[in-house]
């Protein structure tokens, strides 16, 4: 029975107590009594059922409110979750161009130092080629000159400038002589100082 029928019943059996009472007949009165509190029953019977339904109506809300909540927590955490993995991403391609382009130079370095060599084993030959007796006695001197001073010199210095490394027994000095301002005799009375009695005598 629905709240509106309840009510629609209590309206009804109201008047017709009026009535009753109007018309003094005290034996229908007592029966509407009884009529009413059946019909009192009813309706907290049916106040009780409809407050029990708000309240699981309130719980099935709560409820629901809050695995709408939850849904939502974790739909930011998988948010953050991609957007983590999108820096990653991003920071990954980024290293993996550097690193392509690291590979590319070092190709390139690669392939320079290639066509060097190349271009040294061409000259090698050509020097192979042309190689006179001078050359391989100018070579045994520098080695004799060599074992005796254990200096060995640089090449490709300024024509005034003398440089190289003396090589003794405890460590290794360099030698960087300016001939033009200082004397022949100077300069050899400090090259003739690192060479020691001992070399010369073994």
């Amino acid at each position: 029975m629905s709240l509106s029928q309840t009510f629609q019943d209590v309206e009804e059996d109201g008047e017709k107590l009026m009535e009753l009472i109007n018309s003094s007949q005290l034996e229908k009165l007592e029966e509407v009594k009884v009529e009413r509190q059946a019909l009192d029953d009813k309706y907290q019977e049916t106040k009780k059922a409809v407050t029990q339904i708000f309240k699981d109506m309130a719980q099935v809300e709560e409820r629901a409110g809050q695995r709408l909540l939850d849904m939502e927590e974790k739909k930011q955490h998988r948010q953050k979750e991609l957007e983590d993995l999108e820096e990653q991403l991003q920071r990954c391609t980024a290293k993996s161009q550097i690193m392509d382009s690291e590979i590319q130079f070092l190709q390139t370095e690669l392939e320079s130092v290639r066509n060097t060599e190349r271009e040294l084993e061409t000259l090698q030959n050509e020097v192979d080629e042309d190689t006179t007796e001078v050359i391989p006695s100018a070579v045994y001197v520098a080695q004799v000159y060599y074992l005796i001073t254990k200096i060995k010199w640089e090449y490709d210095t300024q024509p005034n400038i003398l440089k190289g490394v003396h090589y003794g027994p405890d460590l290794a000095t360099p030698i960087n002589v300016d001939t033009s301002v200082r004397s022949r005799s100077d300069i050899s009375d400090q090259l003739w100082d690192f060479v020691s009695t001992e070399c010369v005598r073994d």
